[in-house]
């Protein structure tokens, strides 16, 4: 993605760094930003809030990061299409629903996608990653990252982790 026309991303993790697992997130985030790569903002929370629809209506591309205890290990990487909903929170609403509202009060234009990372511990408090869920987080860091860099992270749609990738972790 380089030059006149570079497209902005903002790269979104979040989940609780102190549930184990559901951290992956946050930790996707915090290697994500040591990277500083030119286009790239990062940002990490608890949850999704209605709020981020103005960070991310101000991007071309939104990748949403979070743990996920169901797909194929290592990750699973799939287009969120915006998505009204009768009812949310304000202090919680999912990717689709967040899409929904920056495309209908912000004119936003921005393509997303959920990152799921395969974890595998959450029923306990405690900060830190279980092993499996640390090989999970660096094969979809390079997946990305990769993607960002070569500028076709449209082109990728909806995928789980190849084939090399998912050998053995789930």
């Amino acid at each position: 993605m380089s030059g006149k026309g570079k497209k902005k991303v903002l790269v979104f993790g979040y989940g609780n760094p102190g549930r184990l697992d559901d951290g992956l997130g946050p930790m996707f985030a915090e290697k994500m930003e040591k990277l500083n790569l030119d286009g790239v903002t990062v940002d990490s929370n608890y949850q999704l809030s209605v709020e981020d629809a103005a960070v991310i209506a101000e991007n071309d591309f939104v990748v949403f990061v979070d743990a996920d205890v169901a797909c194929t290990a290592p990750f699973s990487f799939q287009r969120v299409i915006p998505r009204e909903h009768v009812s949310f929170s304000s202090h919680s609403i999912s990717a689709d629903a967040l899409m929904a509202l920056a495309e209908n009060l912000l004119s936003s234009k921005a393509e997303a996608f959920m990152l799921g990372i395969r974890g595998y511990e959450f029923n306990e408090f405690g900060e830190g990653l279980s092993a499996r869920a640390e090989e999970n987080l660096e094969a979809a860091f390079i997946f990305l990252k990769e993607a960002i860099e070569e500028g076709t992270l449209s082109c990728h749609g909806d995928l789980s982790g190849t084939k090399k990738q998912s050998e053995g972790n789930q």
